[in-house]
């Protein structure tokens, strides 16, 4: 085997595509910060007592461990920033308002969420802390189309799912809460048959209530169906109501509900979405409300968020990255070099040849040029 194979779902970011991730990345860490979410840097890897608090078992199972030289304990690479990020408010900044926070940074797979995913994701989210109330929901919300808006995407459809449907099912009852992993795996994959198995030892409220949850999808008139449909707790019917509220706001677009949407219920606690777009099978991004990893850190905070991949969204946003350039002669004429300053200060991007390699120009397109008259050097198209 040839020593430069990268491993599977592994892959370089060449030019053309790294400059359009990072164009995108600065565009909606600009729009993060209109909305005042300050930019945080959390390490690559740290102790796994602290990377996997609160997170679940399946964030464990994707993530790389190793043993660290200095101290012998066990160390993880990141698979997920948000947690990190819960930490740094709960412990670093430990402040007793809102706090609005947001960051970019690679990730690490132990496994590709599908054949085709890489296993190296660059993560960029908003998480906002403070504030239970569903104001925060509909901001981080917003704030996550407007970021895909940016990107060139439209005709987006948020599915919104809410965690505590499941937790008042099963409150109560031992049998099921024994089961909660397999029951919200099945659910995730609307597995009946998975559900019809695993439900047949709970009681009959409880089983007829899950076993119509995959059913339980489509326009937010759902609601009302699940309102009649699901029994009457005060869990379930809280839930319904966060779910009916949030579909209300929503200007800018297409909801939909899928209460057995569950990917990711041992994370979170409360509003679950995911974000799709036409053309594409999987969720572009996901959030929602995951208070009890603050819980976890030792500090009852509310928190809610969402996080997206910056190399899958470069994949398919149809903006197409800033190439043109203006090309500089190699020659060193009076004014040349401070004309080419000028004109980098300014955001051009300017290429100077070299002598033997005119033409040596792949990725930009020098769509103008410096050219000398009378004495003053312009730009003119080329």
């Amino acid at each position: 085997m040839p020593n430069w194979l990268l491993p599977e779902n592994i892959a370089d970011v060449l030019p053309s595509e790294a400059r359009k991730i990072e164009d995108l990345r600065r565009l909606m860490l600009d729009r993060f910060r209109t909305y005042g979410y300050e930019l945080v840097m959390p390490p690559l890897l740290e102790y796994v007592e602290s990377l996997l608090t609160g997170t679940g078992h399946d964030l464990d199972l994707r993530t790389f461990k190793l043993v660290d030289q200095l101290s012998g304990r066990t160390m993880g690479l990141r698979a997920d920033i948000t947690p990190q990020i819960a930490r740094i408010d709960a412990h670093l900044l430990n402040r007793r308002g809102v706090t609005r926070l947001c960051y970019a940074g690679s990730v690490l797979f132990t496994r590709p969420r599908n054949l085709l995913a890489t296993r190296e994701p660059i993560q960029i989210g908003a998480e906002i802390f403070g504030h239970g109330g569903l104001e925060a929901d509909l901001e981080i919300q917003e704030l996550l189309l407007h970021c895909l808006r940016l990107a060139g995407l439209d005709h987006i459809r948020i599915d919104l799912c809410h965690a505590g449907v499941l937790e008042a099912l099963i409150e109560g009852v031992p049998q099921a809460q024994v089961i909660e992993s397999e029951l919200f795996g099945a659910l995730a994959a609307k597995d009946v048959p998975q559900l019809e198995v695993l439900t047949a030892n709970l009681p009959v409220a409880q089983r007829e209530a899950l076993l119509v949850l995959p059913k339980l999808y489509g326009n937010p008139d759902i609601i009302d169906e699940a309102r009649k449909r699901l029994p009457d707790l005060p869990g379930v019917r809280a839930a319904l109501d966060d779910l009916a509220y949030l579909a209300a706001q929503s200007k800018e677009a297409v909801v939909t509900i899928d209460l057995a949407d569950l990917r990711g219920y041992q994370y979170h606690s409360g509003v679950m979405f995911s974000a799709y777009v036409d053309g594409i099978p999987n969720a572009i991004a996901r959030g929602g409300r995951y208070d009890k990893v603050g819980q976890a850190f030792g500090r009852d905070r509310p928190a809610t968020g969402f996080s997206l991949d910056l190399r899958e969204l470069a994949g398919i946003s149809p903006v197409e990255a800033r190439s043109s350039a203006i090309l500089a002669p190699a020659n060193d004429e009076p004014g040349l070099r401070a004309k080419i300053q000028e004109l980098r200060d300014a955001g051009e991007v300017v290429i100077r040849m070299l002598p033997g390699h005119e033409h040596d120009l792949e990725e930009f397109a020098c769509d103008r040029v410096l050219v000398e008259t009378g004495g003053r050097w312009n730009v003119t198209a080329r």
